[in-house]
């Protein structure tokens, strides 16, 4: 198994994305701290995976992460690998984007993946090991209706590049996944949002494999990545997109 013996901390960890990067850590031998904002999802996943270990956790928080950390180092020891997964999305015009409603996504997609990477690496350093950040195809480029979530997952993938030239000295890596249109609710929003604006377009019909990925492919690319098959990779950015990105639809 080619996680067998790490400790893993996961955040978002309860549905969608987190959640199938969890499972594939656990079937990969992984321990894996299932943390969610919604303790009783990330309860569920627990008993439906084994090596999951479900724990409340507000990203946005500093000491919720002092909490979650001081735990794992309680009763490990030590982490390996920290995935910063926890997101949310807003459709919102430029011009009726509240202070409130920019703050919101910025503290949770921006500043929690700023104090993962800072308070995780104060315990990954001990031993070394590795960081995704989950970003998006929005880390390259805009999205009509979404300025605070496209100015969160640019800062996302700016961050990791500062944060692999800063932490390869401890042997930590760190590098950015990238994924576009995914079968999760979350992403399901942003599509049909889109798909009002375009008069029922389907816009997943520009995209090159004309559809939305699963979980699990996405999951599969993070598994790499924090496996020692990427043990060159960091500051990277990884895109998972269907070949939205590679060009202009036909």
């Amino acid at each position: 198994m080619r996680l067998e013996g790490k400790i893993a901390l996961v955040t978002g960890a309860g549905r969608g994305l987190g959640e199938a990067i969890t499972r594939r850590f656990s079937l990969e031998g992984a321990t894996v701290y299932a943390a969610d904002i919604d303790h009783d999802a990330a309860k569920k996943l627990a008993t439906e995976c084994s090596g999951a270990i479900p724990f409340a956790h507000d990203v946005a928080r500093e000491e919720s992460w002092k909490s979650v950390l001081e735990a794992i180092e309680r009763s490990q020891g030590r982490l390996d690998i920290l995935v910063n997964n926890a997101g949310v999305f807003q459709m919102k015009p430029l011009l009726e984007t509240s202070l409130v409603d920019y703050r919101r996504i910025i503290d949770i997609n921006q500043q929690g993946c700023f104090l993962g990477m800072r308070e995780g690496a104060a315990l990954i350093k001990r031993t070394g090991g590795a960081i995704v950040n989950i970003s998006s195809t929005q880390g390259f480029e805009g999205l009509r209706g979404a300025s605070s979530y496209v100015a969160s997952k640019f800062a996302v993938r700016g961050m990791t590049k500062v944060a692999a030239l800063e932490l390869a000295e401890f042997g930590i890596r760190v590098n950015s996944v990238h994924p576009g249109a995914m079968k999760t609710s979350m992403a399901a929003e942003g599509l049909d949002v889109l798909k009002q604006a375009q008069s029922s377009h389907d816009p997943l019909d520009d995209l090159p494999l004309k559809r939305a990925a699963e979980t699990e492919e996405v999951a599969s690319l993070v598994l790499f990545l924090v496996s020692d098959e990427a043990s060159y990779c960091t500051g990277g950015e990884y895109l998972a997109d269907g070949g939205m990105l590679a060009g202009p639809p036909a």
